[in-house]
């Protein structure tokens, strides 16, 4: 038989609450400023990103969970008086600092409520937290009541009825945290090991080699970074699932259940276990919720087609309740204290007596999305919500890993296409794909144990505390999850409020994709400390260094000489080729010997009279635009390239700046020996830090364009750069750090009318020598 309670009053009580931050104790702090108007509050928190704790009280009472005090007139000197209620503790729970020492009640809610976490972080959040938190509580004078908000699912999933009682197992808290703050030592000690950094090594160098070896070096580390993070999650995987439990999140949740037990034996305790916890049914007001939950991003994938399927049985239960009824359930137990030495115990769901079944919730979400289609982004209409056909969970694990091998395939293949418009836009395809297969895995990972879970959380003693309630209380203040409509809750409440700020945007994505929200182009801000720095190849003009030397060695010497260097330069192409994606420097070395032996005042004269109109014909309009544009700016203009100086003169006008490479001369002869490295790759970079320096130019302020993922280091130097008509990898790497991506596409004249121009114009510049 459930207890009786007795459930008393908070009025001029002093609670504590952690997790203040969190989704239920946003709610938690907002309940208690607004229906507890004697109560005094104490927040532990600590500061983050430089704001300290204070200024992230200030910051929280703006959010919208407070939106009642927002909108009631006066309500910026109501959120004031608000504030001076409420006390800030700056702390962490790793090492809890001293606390007042006439608190009443406590209500911990911090924890790290995420499922896969590394296994010190789960460790150090939840368990090692709770035991500091009721260590530092033991020295008050008189022993609080505890309030411990944990989870429904920490007891390990199963068949049947769960009972409202402590936890049932012989897990030892201390030695397994014990065991997780030695993980990341191990694992950091097994990163280091030879096999491990040798196989991070040539995979970065195979990726990454164009840009230098500092960023191979770079791309290494945060790979080895990665990997341990990768194995600390496995770990945790591994030691939850060998013991019973679904993740880590419920296995460190269920340990400091445990060590709060213990350390708070004898003394007043309430542990409250909710279920999945989303979106309010009444309060604050109905439909608020903050960031996605448990259950929203399965919503939002439904509505937009690309969960196509979801493991598991349609008959097993959801076991989900609003987040203002475990307030209520929290701030009616808090005034309900336990015994010292019979902690009370309360399951805060629905699944025991009004279960919701995933075909259920499926019948709703197709309802739902029926009669409110989400608009699409492209701007054509609605899109088509999916199906669930609910299939065993190693059938969507094959489809999932079918989809992944595909969609790997096909980005292989297009590294070896050429890049173009067609190209790029297969791979923003193919980035997209990419992303919704790689949520298909992690949804599968996370959410297929609770998909088949046949277990039932009693909950007879919440229905005796909501019982205790004064009738007057019940009403506004109950917890009874018998009331909850499912239909109304899920397609009036919840999915409006999860899809409300999806909808805002995808529409304004549409009305841009219709050329209706297109801002126009505003002007460059002024500035004398600003460099633009620009690539030449790809970026200025529609050439490369391959093209502008066929200008120059088939535009002079006589048919035979020509012939055979075109013959010699394409049975060179594959070394070429090999250099360029590894070693971008050495190309250039390379390519550039092959100057050896020309006379420096005749090519100096060639690029004069004969390729100047060659290469203005392959200069890209729009960069010339943009260029002038940073000029009148005020910018300081720079073109920066691996080229030799003497073939970009005709394009000197245009620049402030203009940085290439030059062959070293021996009597008028050029001996293919370039004077200083070339400014490529990393030491671009370099000498674009460097440069700044000596004029003192402001980098974040300072724009760059380039098209090769050999730019990279340069771009990422400058706090404005744009990659231009990019290559696939700088495409990559551009959309997953969100720069801006232009197509500078429109010249006056194809690669083999400029060839033909240079052919041409080279042998009027032979006539006049010929001649004399």
């Amino acid at each position: 038989m459930p207890r009786t309670y007795t459930v008393a009053s908070l009025k001029g009580a002093h609670v504590l609450l952690t997790g203040a931050t969190g989704f239920i104790g946003q709610a938690v702090l907002e309940r208690l400023l607004t229906d507890h108007p004697d109560t005094r509050v104490t927040l532990l928190m600590r500061g983050r990103g430089g704001c300290g704790a204070r200024d992230r009280l200030v910051r929280l009472l703006r959010k919208d969970v407070f939106r009642r005090w927002h909108e009631r007139p006066g309500g910026a000197e109501a959120l004031a008086e608000a504030g001076r209620r409420v006390r800030v503790v700056e702390g962490d729970l790793a090492d809890v600092p001293e606390l007042p020492d006439d608190i009443d009640t406590v209500i911990h809610c911090a924890s790290a409520v995420t499922f896969d976490p590394p296994i010190d972080e789960a460790f150090s959040s939840n368990v090692t937290g709770a035991a500091g938190l009721c260590e530092r509580l033991a020295r008050q004078p008189v022993p609080p009541h505890l309030v411990y908000v944990s989870t429904a699912f920490v007891s390990a999933p199963g068949h049947g009825q769960v009972r409202e009682e402590p936890l049932r197992h012989r897990v030892d808290w201390r030695q397994e945290t014990a065991s997780a703050e030695r993980a990341r030592a191990e694992v950091e000690r097994d990163s280091r090991r030879p096999e491990v950094l040798r196989r991070l090594l040539r995979e970065a160098r195979r990726a990454h080699g164009p840009c230098g070896n500092q960023v191979v070096a770079a791309q290494t580390e945060t790979a080895r970074s990665a990997w341990v993070e990768r194995q600390l999650v496995e770990y945790g995987r591994a030691r939850a699932t060998s013991l019973g439990w679904t993740d880590v999140y419920t296995f460190t949740k269920a340990l400091a259940e445990r060590a709060t037990e213990e350390l708070w034996a004898g003394r007043p305790l309430t542990v409250l276990r909710p279920a999945i916890v989303e979106s309010a049914l009444r309060h604050p007001y109905p439909g608020w919720i903050d960031g996605h939950k448990m259950l929203d991003p399965l919503i939002i994938d439904y509505g937009t087609g690309t969960m196509w399927d979801l493991p598991g049985a349609q008959d097993a239960v959801l076991d989900v309740i609003p987040v203002d009824l475990v307030v209520n359930a929290v701030l009616a137990a808090a005034a309900a204290p336990a015994a010292p030495g019979a902690p009370h115990y309360f399951h805060v769901g629905s699944g025991s007596s009004n279960p919701l079944t995933y075909g259920t919730l499926h019948d709703h979400l197709d309802a739902y999305f029926r009669r409110h289609p989400l608009p699409d982004p492209a701007g054509y209409g609605h899109l088509r919500h999916a199906r669930w056909k609910f299939h065993d969970a190693g059938r969507v694990r094959a489809a999932i890993g079918l989809a992944e091998r595909a969609s790997a395939a096909a980005a292989s293949a297009l590294e070896w296409l050429p890049t173009s418009e067609r190209t790029l836009a297969r791979e923003e395809r193919l980035h997209h794909r990419r992303g919704e297969l790689a949520r298909q895995r992690h949804y599968f990972k996370v959410y297929q144990p609770y998909t088949g879970a046949q277990a039932r959380y009693d909950d007879r003693e919440l229905l005796a505390l909501h019982g205790a309630l004064p009738p007057q209380r019940a009403a506004e203040h109950g917890f009874d999850p018998r009331q909850l409509d499912w239909r109304d809750y899920l397609q009036e409440v919840h999915c409006p409020g999860v899809t409300r700020r999806l909808r805002d945007a995808m529409a304004r994505r549409a009305e841009v994709g219709r050329g209706g929200g297109q801002r126009p182009a505003r002007a460059l801000p002024p500035g004398e400390d600003v460099a633009a720095v620009f690539d030449l190849d790809g970026t200025v003009v529609a050439a490369d260094m391959v093209e502008s030397y066929l200008w120059a060695r088939l535009a002079s010497g006589p048919l035979p000489a020509r012939a055979a260097e075109l013959l010699d330069l394409l049975c060179s192409a594959p070394r070429y080729l090999h250099a360029d994606r590894g070693d971008r420097a050495a190309f250039v070395r390379a390519f550039l010997h092959r100057y050896r032996g020309a006379d420096e005042a005749e090519l100096h004269a060639l690029v004069r009279e004969a390729l100047a109109d060659a290469l203005l014909r392959r200069v890209l309009p729009d960069a010339v635009r943009r260029v002038r544009e940073h000029r009148a700016a005020g910018h300081r203009t720079v073109l920066v390239t691996g080229s030799l100086e003497v073939l970009v003169e005709p394009l000197r006008p245009l620049f402030d700046e203009v940085v290439g490479c030059r062959l070293e001369s021996r009597g008028g002869v050029l001996s293919g020996r370039l004077t200083a490295p070339p400014v490529v790759g990393e030491a671009r970079a370099a000498w674009l830090r460097e440069y700044a320096r000596e004029r003192g130019l402001s980098l974040h302020r300072s724009y760059g364009y380039a098209d090769s993922y050999s730019d990279r280091p340069f771009l990422s130097l400058v706090g404005r750069p744009c990659a231009v008509n990019p290559e696939l990898r700088l495409y990559r790497y551009a959309a997953r750090h969100h720069w801006p991506v232009v197509r500078w596409g429109t010249h006056p004249g194809t690669r083999w009318e400029a060839l033909a121009d240079a052919v041409v114009a080279g042998a009027r510049h032979e006539a006049p020598r010929s001649e004399a």
